[in-house]
């Protein structure tokens, strides 16, 4: 038996793992899967960065966000196009005149204007951002979202430490550690957590029996191969049995928000999976991604990007607000993070092309002071000026914003010591 399983590829044995189990237990609430191979047993040092904020919503624009034509606007510039630049409540802050709502707000946001990228195509992009590594053939990295939940602990008992709304994206997995880490994964936030609860035909009576009969099985199954993979997993249905049966899991249901709640958000995917981050951080969950696609603006750049910057700014606006006015602000750290930016070149199909020389990303809440703007470009925001950040250093701003050891060394199970933010730099002065 051990020989055949070991035979399988990754995505036929968690398949097999994951239909046997809802066949014959009726669980399926299961996180997206990371790569195979677990971490080694490398328990959390004590030593600790003065923690600042508790939880982080991250929120990713997939694509690449247009810095020029977003948060960083060069009004006196041939490059800026017809986007017009407007004021904030910020002094001396001005931001695209695409994000009105914002505009009320960056007193509560540190703008860093300087990131800076060594990956310019999207997947590698996208894998830099979320994990400080560059993308290799020869292993997968962890997110942010398992290195939060790994060093900072899962916050609640039956709730998942780490969930991803609105996109599944290999670059938000468990990477080498135990798929315990791996986020679990809402495609729909009005549709909720799906498969939460048992089949009708399913009584708890009968569920039990099947729990009795899985135990012996499993059990005969682990004392004669003893793998880690199959105990990561034994763990992994426990965790989704006990979510199920969690007095919390109406967390997952927005539909008991009030509507003028709801409709402030907006009235679509993004919005209400701001708003479904909001009710989980209130519960204490470590790590909620949401993510807006659709950045990608290669042509019609002016046109594509007003309406996702409009989607953005009604959503993170009244996230920020909403945040605030619940008192949950100071311990949630909001990230607005993109893969890079674009050119200050418009090229002949009025787009703007990749540029990771230079670009914007946000962050709020969980200790940074607002209203200011770390960092600078050059006047056509072609170059950093000032300031440089790289990825890690922002990846390593966010870790020491929830308390994170930075320089803490996990082995993947090969023996390669890692750290998250991979010799990143914490921006320390955008503290209050």
């Amino acid at each position: 038996m051990k020989a055949p399983l070991q035979q399988l590829d990754d995505m036929t044995r968690r398949d097999f793992v994951t239909h046997a189990a809802r066949a014959f237990l009726g669980v399926s609430v299961l996180p997206a899967l990371g790569n195979w191979p677990a971490a080694a047993a490398t328990e959390p040092g004590s030593s600790r960065a003065a923690m600042t904020g508790k939880n982080v919503i991250y929120l990713f624009m997939a694509g690449g966000m247009s810095h020029l034509d977003t948060f960083d606007p060069k009004p006196e510039s041939d490059v800026q196009g017809p986007v017009k630049a407007i004021s904030t409540n910020a002094d001396g802050i001005q931001i695209s005149e695409y994000l009105p709502r914002m505009a009320h707000h960056m007193d509560k946001v540190a703008v860093i204007r300087s990131l800076h990228s060594t990956q310019g195509a999207h997947e590698q992009g996208r894998y830099y951002m979320h994990t400080s590594y560059i993308l290799r053939g020869t292993i997968r990295h962890p997110s942010l979202g398992a290195w939060v939940m790994r060093l900072a602990g899962r916050g609640h008992d039956t709730l998942p430490g780490n969930v991803v709304i609105g996109g599944a994206s290999r670059e938000a997995g468990s990477g080498f550690m135990e798929t315990k880490y791996a986020p679990v994964v809402i495609g729909n936030p009005n549709a909720g957590l799906q498969h939460s609860r048992l089949p009708q035909d399913v009584t708890q009576n009968r569920f039990h029996k099947r729990m009795a009969v899985a135990g012996k099985l499993d059990r005969t199954f682990r004392e004669r191969y003893d793998l880690q993979q199959v105990r990561a997993y034994t763990d992994m249905y426990q965790d989704a049995i006990n979510l199920m049966n969690s007095k919390d899991l109406a967390v997952f249901d927005i539909s008991r928000e009030k509507s003028e709640v709801r409709e402030a958000y907006g009235e679509n995917g993004f919005g209400q999976g701001c708003l479904l981050a909001r009710r989980l951080v209130a519960k204490n969950v470590r790590f909620v991604e949401v993510s807006l696609g659709g950045w990608d603006t290669h042509t019609d750049n002016f046109e594509i990007t007003a309406n996702r910057a409009a989607t953005l700014d009604q959503a993170l606006s009244t996230l920020l607000a909403d945040l605030q006015s619940r008192g949950l602000l100071e311990q949630t750290l909001v990230v607005l993070a993109t893969e890079f930016g674009r050119t200050p070149l418009i090229n002949e199909n009025a787009g703007r092309d990749h540029h990771n020389k230079a670009f914007s990303c946000l962050l709020a809440g969980g200790g940074i002071k607002g209203g200011r703007v770390y960092g600078r470009t050059d006047e056509r925001g072609s170059e950093v000026d000032e300031d440089l950040v790289k990825v890690p250093d922002f990846n390593a701003t966010i870790a020491h914003a929830v308390g994170l050891p930075v320089h803490e060394v996990i082995h993947s199970p090969e023996g390669r010591p890692f750290t998250v933010a991979h010799k990143g730099k914490p921006l320390t002065s955008l503290f209050s």
